[in-house]
């Protein structure tokens, strides 16, 4: 498992595409610090980018290098090695490429602004555990989606659909019910709502982390007053790493019953 880690490594960092996502961050991290001159509000706008960008990479280009690596992955299969030791480190070399190309990305601007402006570390580490969270999580999603559809067209759809649903669907259909529902208490239906998207979860504790929550209104002052204290964060933070393991889960299932 060892050698496929360092073997999909050295090819991931082959592609251009790694590299373009770090200098993306790079260019975009770098803008808002000399515009804003404010590392809080580097910070806080980062988040916005983070949180639609970082799950759409790592559900395309997993995608991407699960399908183009589909005659290799066979060949290591027909091997004597257990199914979860090849997949397992196909992924681990899939995540460890994307979460360097994004921290160095945002780590190296703010060491640079970090000359001229008092830069809070705890909250651009805040930050990077965010990133890092969302690309195992969909990364996880990009295995489960290329073992479950051998047809490249479906299972691109298939991605797309899933980053649309929590990125954009889910807080449509969250608003739409809070809006009918108004009237009646609905604090712990949030706080639920919020555990059930990790994107959504994600934003909360980092705003909380950035004590901010006051951005979020009423909801933030409910999800303060629960997800502020210790117990609070730490279910939340075992719920962040459950939904890591989610898919993880279903690449198990579908590696151990599909006739490759």
């Amino acid at each position: 498992m060892k050698k496929i880690i360092i073997y999909s490594l050295k090819d991931l960092l082959r592609s251009n595409w790694i590299y373009f996502y770090s200098v993306f961050f790079l260019l975009t991290t770098m803008a808002l610090g000399w515009m804003s001159q404010d590392p809080l509000k580097v910070v806080v706008s980062l988040l916005n980018i983070i949180l639609i960008l970082v799950p759409l990479v790592s559900l395309l280009f997993g995608l991407m290098y699960i399908y183009n690596m589909r005659e290799f992955t066979e060949l290591l299969l027909a091997q004597p090695l257990p199914r979860m030791h090849v997949f397992g480190g196909q992924y681990a070399g899939l995540v460890i490429a994307l979460s360097i190309s994004c921290l160095a990305g945002i780590g190296i601007p703010f060491l640079i602004l970090s000359l001229h402006q008092t830069v809070i570390w705890f909250q651009v580490s805040s930050l990077c555990v965010v990133g890092v969270a969302l690309t195992l999580i969909f990364s996880g999603f990009a295995f489960f989606i290329g073992l479950r559809f051998e047809n490249r067209i479906k299972g691109f759809a298939a991605g797309l659909t899933v980053w649309l649903f929590f990125a954009v669907i889910y807080d449509g259909i969250f608003l739409w019910v809070l809006t009918i529902f108004q009237d009646y208490p609905l604090e712990k239906f949030t706080l639920v709502m919020s555990w059930m998207n990790p994107i959504d979860l994600g934003r909360t504790l980092l705003l909380l982390q950035l004590d901010i929550s006051s951005l979020l209104g009423y909801t933030g002052a409910v999800f303060q007053h629960f997800l502020g204290t210790v117990w609070g964060k730490i279910m939340s933070g075992g719920i962040l790493v459950l939904w890591i393991g989610i898919p993880l889960w279903g690449v198990r299932r579908l590696a151990k019953r599909k006739d490759f």
